[in-house]
């Protein structure tokens, strides 16, 4: 479901390090990526992008599961949309942009593995300029050893975009957070024919923002307005920064069966309401540590206490939020069954603002996949959603009256 090939990622740990290896300094300008292979040769594997000019980069090696990271000043990418085969150490890639001013390749690796070498090659032949990172294997206590007392990669409130600033407040308006799931690097999902989860919900979420503004009475947040990488609990940080009334999170999942489709709308429990939705969180929840990003410094219980704090009045406004969603979607594309759903998702763990997660539908099935890319049929969704918020709020208010 990444961008480049689908891996088989295994479950992650939350303790990470990293090892900074190499930084070349030179860098231009709208530089490209246009490439990349992989390759196996005598007791290594060799990882190699192709640009259209220099660019300054760095790698790292991210344990749990275990990953080579490579940060470079940000590119524009033109890669071929045919998958890219892991071979070796490597199974899988996926790249994209981490943060303003950083573009990012994170390579799965099958096991331990320490880099060789890494290094740029100026053009020559009918090749240009390349970066090659040579890995080759280690065991697990030579992978930890090489990190032990190195730099961390950045921490994660470093890593982040920039939070837009709180809108100036019309009290005869209600403020809305948007996030377009996914971004950047994780790119999520990936359509039957071949559609990113990252640029659907994105491009929903900005047919919604238009939608709400022309309202007249909404005032719009958005988490992401590009195609960057934000972290999971930047999302709903960025929401409270605004003092969002509702906070809405878009989505578009895969399925092993490709005949399911319909669109289904979760709010924040600490319990599943089934093995579906306690699966779909574990994907979402994963996506930091996915991204390569370095979690060390969260304690494990983190989501817990986030949990713990979430206020009842809170939840039971986000299931009111949810119930006036489902009516309303009902009426423009299909819908699972079951269709309001609970389930532990980090994004939506904000204490004070009510929160929903919206699956738009199953990329993995061809006709949710061609709706959610055709501009009217997103239109439709979001008109659907600004209704829904028009019956919530008329409802919160009524339940001010004396």
């Amino acid at each position: 479901m990444w961008q480049g090939f689908r891996p088989g990622i295994a479950a992650s740990a939350l303790a990470t390090a990293a090892l900074c290896l190499s930084i070349v300094p030179a860098r231009a300008e709208n530089t490209a990526v246009i490439g990349a292979r992989i390759g196996e040769q005598p007791g290594q594997t060799r990882f190699v992008l192709d640009l259209t000019g220099p660019a300054k980069f760095e790698v790292f090696l991210v344990p749990d599961p275990y990953r080579a990271v490579v940060d470079l000043s940000e590119v524009e990418w033109r890669m071929p949309a045919a998958a890219v085969p892991g071979h070796g150490l490597i199974s899988a890639m996926r790249y994209g942009l981490f943060k303003p001013g950083t573009s990012r390749v994170v390579l799965d690796l099958t096991g331990p593995a320490l880099v060789a070498k890494s290094f740029t090659l100026t053009p020559r032949g009918d090749a240009g300029h390349r970066v090659v990172i040579d890995l080759r294997p280690a065991s697990r206590e030579e992978f930890m050893a090489a990190m032990h007392g190195t730099a961390p990669p950045p921490a994660l409130n470093t890593t982040v975009a920039a939070a837009p600033p709180p809108p100036k407040r019309n009290p005869s308006k209600h403020v809305i957070a948007i996030d377009a799931g996914h971004g950047g690097v994780d790119p999520g999902a990936l359509g039957a024919d071949g559609a990113f989860e990252k640029d659907i919900t994105l491009a929903t979420a900005r047919a919604l923002r238009q939608a709400l503004v022309a309202a007249g009475h909404y005032e719009v947040v958005m988490t992401r307005d590009t195609d960057v990488f934000v972290p999971l609990r930047e999302r709903f940080r960025i929401a409270q920064a605004a003092g969002a009334e509702a906070f809405i999170s878009l989505h578009a999942d895969i399925l092993n069966d490709r005949g399911v489709r319909g669109g289904t709308v979760y709010t924040l429990s600490e319990n599943a309401s089934d093995s579906e939705a306690a699966a779909l969180a574990a994907r979402e929840n994963k996506a930091d540590t996915l991204a390569g990003i370095d979690l060390s410094d969260h304690s494990p219980q983190v989501a817990q206490i986030l949990i713990e704090l979430t206020q009842r009045v809170t939840m039971n406004a986000s299931a009111v939020l949810a119930h006036e969603m489902v009516d309303e979607l009902r009426q423009v594309t299909t819908l699972m069954h079951n269709t309001h759903r609970f389930a532990g998702f980090a994004v939506l763990k904000s204490p004070e603002v009510p929160s929903i997660l919206v699956e738009m539908g199953y990329l993995s099935n061809r006709v949710d996949e061609r709706q959610l890319r055709e501009p009217r049929f997103r239109a439709r969704l979001a008109a659907a959603m600004v209704k829904a918020f028009d019956r919530y709020f008329a409802n919160q208010q009524a339940l001010k009256r004396p």
